[in-house]
């Protein structure tokens, strides 16, 4: 399995990752053992960076995650997500820095871990993208060192550029694929753009390969 650095963080992560929605077992039976095979099999091919997010079984996948982290003596990266939690799921909710920490604090609990290596917010409403409340509470988590680094999954390419003009955001998570190739046009460029202007982020993208066979790509 190739590796490559993420971003400008430094970590050797390897170029497919994996997805870990299946192991919630919201859209199907997943065992016990299958979704620890499932881990397992991918970590000893080579895959050192697992996704997943608090709402995937109501943290059952971070659960299964964060057991098999904890059983190796190896590096292993995890970025899960929180937001989806929220109820109704609106903007205002993004910005209340104690609902948001506790979430995070269960997802450190499901993980088993001190503190998550990268959070990122889960296809929230998309002015939460551009509003300084939403950046105002990532940074009180990363302050806190409940959160190393805090990045954003998104629906949309106007979503990807809004988050990448903050000096904190550490990665966008894009859906790509044929029926979906908006990203290439315009998104993929200004990245790169990025990497040597204004805030000197380095650009690296990795494929996330799900059950369902959707890719999606890092860029951080």
């Amino acid at each position: 399995m190739k590796k490559r650095k993420f971003g400008n963080i430094g970590w050797d992560v390897s170029e497919i990752s994996l997805g870990c929605w299946a192991m919630g077992a919201d859209w199907g039976d997943v065992s016990e053992e299958n979704a620890k095979d499932i881990l397992k099999t991918s970590f000893d091919n080579g895959v050192n960076f697992f996704d997943t997010a608090d709402v995937y079984g109501d943290g059952r996948s971070e659960k299964f995650v964060g057991e098999f982290i904890n059983s190796t003596s190896e590096r292993i990266y995890v970025a899960t997500k929180a937001g989806r939690r929220i109820n109704p799921h609106e903007a205002q909710g993004y910005y209340d820095k104690d609902l948001m920490e506790s979430y995070v604090d269960r997802s450190l609990k499901n993980l088993n871990v001190d503190t998550i290596d990268l959070l990122q917010m889960h296809c929230p409403p998309t002015e939460v993208y551009s509003h300084d409340l939403t950046y105002e509470m990532l940074d009180n988590l990363v302050a806190k060192g409940k959160i190393q680094h805090y990045g954003f999954s998104v629906q949309t390419v106007e979503e990807a550029i809004a988050c990448i003009q903050r000096p904190h955001t550490k990665s966008v998570q894009i859906i790509f694929n044929m029926l979906r190739l908006k990203p290439a046009e315009e998104f993929f460029k200004m990245a790169k753009e990025k990497k040597h202007s204004h805030h000197r982020k380095s650009t690296s993208c990795k494929w996330i390969i799900n059950w369902k066979n959707e890719y999606r790509l890092f860029f951080s």
